[in-house]
């Protein structure tokens, strides 16, 4: 095969992996992830000539550039995917012999009270009969996290934490309302952001 033709099958193989990138919906910008020198002078510098370098660039340089961007692509969805089912679910609660149904973005916090559970959503708390172990499992790919043995927060209500001189943390809500993280389960205030300015993730 002559090197006219090795050039072809380049450019024909780089052309069907930009159209596969194209109709999966991954947006790929072609110079990214590639590394070109050039052999000709400076002043030989076209739009022409620089495709024509990119064509001799590598053969690996653009498909793994389409291999990380469609990654990106496909775990953002995912995240975006999580936080919509997060945002749009709602929960069937039996109250006052009725069920009333309520958006889990809304409930702050959920509070154990013997056999029963204090769910507050926003400011309006709501007495269920269940154990705070099945609601907090009920609960976790929401973005709910245990602080005490008797609290589970919603993370995305977190207002403010204060670390207290006893290793444990007073953890404030929306609508103002506190509670006590114990040292047990401090860890869990890990995810309470993603990132963290001026200060060190909390608890290591």
């Amino acid at each position: 095969m002559s090197g006219r033709e090795i050039q072809d099958q380049k450019a024909k193989a780089r052309d069907m992996l930009v159209q596969q990138a194209t109709n999966a919906g991954v947006s790929v910008s072609p110079l990214r992830g590639a590394t070109i020198y050039s052999t000709k002078s400076k002043r030989d510098s076209t739009l022409e000539s620089t495709a024509a370098e990119f064509s001799e660039a590598e053969d690996t340089s653009l498909p793994p550039a389409i291999r990380v961007d469609a990654a990106n692509l496909m775990r953002v969805l995912r995240q975006l995917e999580v936080i919509a089912k997060r945002q749009a679910a709602r929960i069937g609660i039996k109250a006052k012999g009725k069920t009333q149904f309520l958006d889990v973005a809304g409930i702050v916090a959920v509070q154990a009270q013997g056999n029963y559970i204090s769910l507050r959503h926003r400011t309006t708390p709501y007495l269920v009969r269940e154990s705070l172990s099945s609601m907090a499992e009920k609960l976790k790919p929401y973005g709910f996290v245990r602080i005490a043995r008797s609290v589970v927060v919603n993370i995305s209500a977190v207002e403010e934490i204060q670390p207290l001189p006893t290793g444990e943390y007073r953890l404030r809500v929306t609508g103002g309302k506190e509670y006590l993280v114990t040292r047990t389960y401090k860890h869990n205030l890990r995810g309470l952001a993603q990132l963290w300015v001026g200060s060190e993730r909390l608890c290591g």
